[in-house]
Formats: structure tokens, sequence, C-alpha cells
């Protein structure tokens, strides 16, 4: 078996650092001899929810995106954006804040890749159960208009097979959901080694 080409970065350009995301544009070896630029979005990186209670309903949010200029149904979720802070412990502080809601169990459902083909962007999705209802932040922003659902399981993935949730974390997560329960395979442990969690963004605001 040939080996395999090592794409290297032989260069790399900052474009624009903001609070969410980074442009660099590197350069990099192909495999035919010649070098090509690649645009990548370095992104912090974020966490979800699917929170099942024991009604079998999920809980959704209801909420404005600003570049789709419309509400989108969605799963709790946040972003890794607290230095040093683990996935779960992101995970608990967002269901808490934007639903009032904590739970007793949980476990990595499916990990996401949104779009490889220009940015690091990852989400890592938990499902929990066992909720309850604890003290809720005042929201803020777009958060202040968020609205909270709860919705039976299938009645969630038949919003998805018709095009009512678009949201690519909650469709992965709900699907994800939906195919654990009818092939019974294990889902992992909510510690589980997660290898393309992004760090290129958190070095580059720390200067690195």
């Amino acid at each position: 078996m040939a080996q395999r080409h090592e794409f290297r970065s032989l260069s790399s350009r900052r474009i624009y650092t903001g609070a969410i995301v980074s442009l660099r544009v590197d350069e990099v070896a192909m495999p035919d001899g010649h070098t090509a630029e690649r645009e990548v979005v370095e992104h912090h990186g974020a966490v979800a929810v699917v929170a099942v209670d024991e009604q079998d309903r999920v809980v959704l949010v209801h909420q404005y995106r600003h570049p789709l200029g419309r509400r989108l149904w969605e799963l709790p979720a946040g972003l890794l954006d607290a230095p040093g802070e683990d996935p779960l412990d992101t995970a608990r502080r967002e269901l808490a804040e934007e639903t009032g809601l904590a739970a007793d169990d949980w476990e990595v459902l499916v990990d996401i890749a949104l779009s490889p083909g220009f940015t690091d962007e990852a989400v890592r999705v938990f499902a929990a159960r066992g909720l309850r209802t604890v003290d809720r932040p005042d929201p803020e922003h777009e958060e202040a208009d968020l609205e909270v659902h709860r919705i039976p399981v299938d009645e969630a993935v038949a919003m998805v097979l018709r095009g009512e949730i678009v949201n690519a974390t909650a469709v992965s997560g709900l699907l994800a959901l939906a195919a654990g329960r009818a092939t019974g395979l294990p889902t992992r442990t909510a510690d589980a080694p997660w290898p393309d969690r992004p760090t290129a963004f958190a070095r580059t605001r720390a200067g690195r």
C-alpha cells in the first residue's frame, strides 16, 4: 500500500479574530506537488443536550437566529468558551441557563464536525435523563425571547423528517437518539474521549 500524503501547512496568515470565530488562511502542500490555500474558521466548539423527561418528551428551545432571520427549533446548547471547562460541566450549565433544568444521568449521544471543509467547529451532544427543576438565571440578548417546549420524542423526530427542525445539532441529536433506540447499540460515557474538540481558537485568543 502506497504511503499516504501528509497535508502539511507551509504557512498561515490571520485574517480576522472576533468573539466567536477567527479566520485564517493556510498554504497547504497537496499530493500533486502543488500548494493550495485553505480558509479555516476557528471556533470555540459547543455542547448540546437531548434532555428527555419521564414522559418521554424531549426539551427543545425555540430561538431567534440572526443569520437565518427566523426562530429555529434547537436543543439546549452553548459554547465551550470558558477556558479549561469540561464539556459535561458546560452542558450542565447551559441546560440550567436555557431551561431551568438539571439532570441526574448523562451520556454522550453523538459528536459532530459541523462543516469540516472550512471550519473546525465541533459539537458534542449529550443525552440527559432524570430531569429536575433548578433556578434559571435571568436571560440576556436572544435568550430573553427564547421559548422552552417539551415535545414527545417521536413527534420531534417527525419534525426533523418534515423539515421543521433544521438545526444541524438538533437533527443529529434527535436522529441519534432514535437510532440508538431502534438498534439497542450502547452510547458512550459522559467523559468519553473527544479527539476533535476544537483547540485552535483558544490558542489564538490567548495569543499563542
